[in-house]
């Protein structure tokens, strides 16, 4: 017997009501297995229009991944601005395109980097709450009292930036290069991300998202990595292969990129010709043609300091007009000075 429309709402209403006894559908579980503990089994709720591609090992593995760009992109920063910039993971999640731009700020820093060894397009989505304060600090200001403008940004403002996201791709390559070789390139800078169509808005993406602090300042770095270009390197991303190319470069990318800094720090270095000690009195008596004297002689070779550190013994001359000073050798442990 055939059922029409006002049978079926009958049936329904009486089901919601409690008139109709129903069997209890939660039990039945379908799987290979034969036997299933049906009291000990875990359920969890699925939901098909948001398919998690991406395994939870792929996703851990892409977390510990990102940490080592947080750590290469913070040391960048600090060099970069001469200022402690603190970058770390704050979250690694898996959602539709949709989602992620939904969620985001309107004006931004929306920029799009184009795969140059490998197909595909991701985006690197940069607060305003921690980019103007940067391009405040790029262009001599303090932070103090600064106005954040809901507005896009100026010719000037983008060239700044451009810098900062250059830095950015540096250090993603530095850390995808245990897993692949990961060539970037600036494609393009919107400030309005709902124009910006990088995949289907129902296409899954992986959303790595950064916490930035800089001095008094805070604001958060997006890394969204749509699923079709991790697809082709997910099985690098397997754990055993992965931390297997780990331990074959382990050593060289930290190295590198330490003894880069290190190459490029100012240290500040003092020539000591003597010292000696005075009373408080003598001191304030002092007027110009006053005599100072010590017990180093004359011929004795003067101290370098670096930053107060006594490091080397060293004699003073002249080298083109200006006062200069040759190193003899460095300050040995039975030297006195």
């Amino acid at each position: 017997e055939l059922l029409d429309q006002s049978d079926i709402d009958a049936l329904l209403s009486a089901v919601e009501s409690g008139d109709v006894e129903t069997d209890d559908a939660s039990v039945r579980i379908f799987s290979k297995r034969r036997k299933i503990d049906l009291e000990n089994a875990e359920i969890r709720p699925y939901d098909f229009r948001r398919p998690e591609r991406v395994s939870k090992d792929h996703m851990r593995a892409l977390q510990t991944l990102h940490e080592n760009f947080a750590r290469h992109f913070g040391a960048s920063l600090s060099s970069f601005l001469r200022l402690i910039v603190e970058v770390k993971v704050a979250n690694c999640e898996q959602m539709t395109y949709g989602e992620f731009v939904a969620g985001l700020p309107n004006p931004t820093s929306y920029s799009v980097l184009e795969g140059e060894t490998f197909e595909g397009q991701i985006c690197l989505e940069i607060s305003p709450l921690i980019m103007y304060p940067i391009v405040d600090r790029l262009m001599g200001g303090t932070n103090e009292k600064l106005f954040i403008p809901p507005r896009p940004m100026t010719v000037i403002e983008e060239r700044l930036v451009q810098k900062i996201i250059e830095r950015a791709i540096g250090a993603l390559r530095e850390a995808w290069s245990s897993v692949t070789d990961f060539q970037l390139r600036l494609a393009s800078m919107e400030a309005n991300p709902q124009i910006v169509q990088l995949v289907a808005p129902n296409e899954v993406v992986v959303v790595v998202g950064f916490e930035i602090k800089l001095a008094n300042r805070a604001g958060t770095v997006n890394l969204c990595i749509p699923y079709k270009v991790i697809e082709p390197m997910v099985d690098q991303l397997d754990a055993q292969s992965w931390f297997a190319m780990g331990r074959r470069r382990e050593g060289r990318p930290y190295a590198g990129a330490i003894e880069e800094q290190l190459d490029r720090a100012v240290v500040e270095v003092e020539a000591r010709l003597a010292e000696t000690t005075i009373t408080l009195r003598d001191l304030m008596g002092l007027a110009p043609g006053d005599l100072i004297t010590t017990d180093k002689p004359a011929n004795e070779p003067v101290v370098l300091c670096v930053r107060g550190k006594k490091k080397f013994l060293c004699h003073m001359g002249q080298h083109r007009g200006a006062r200069a000073i040759r190193v003899v050798r460095p300050v040995g442990p039975h030297d006195r000075v």
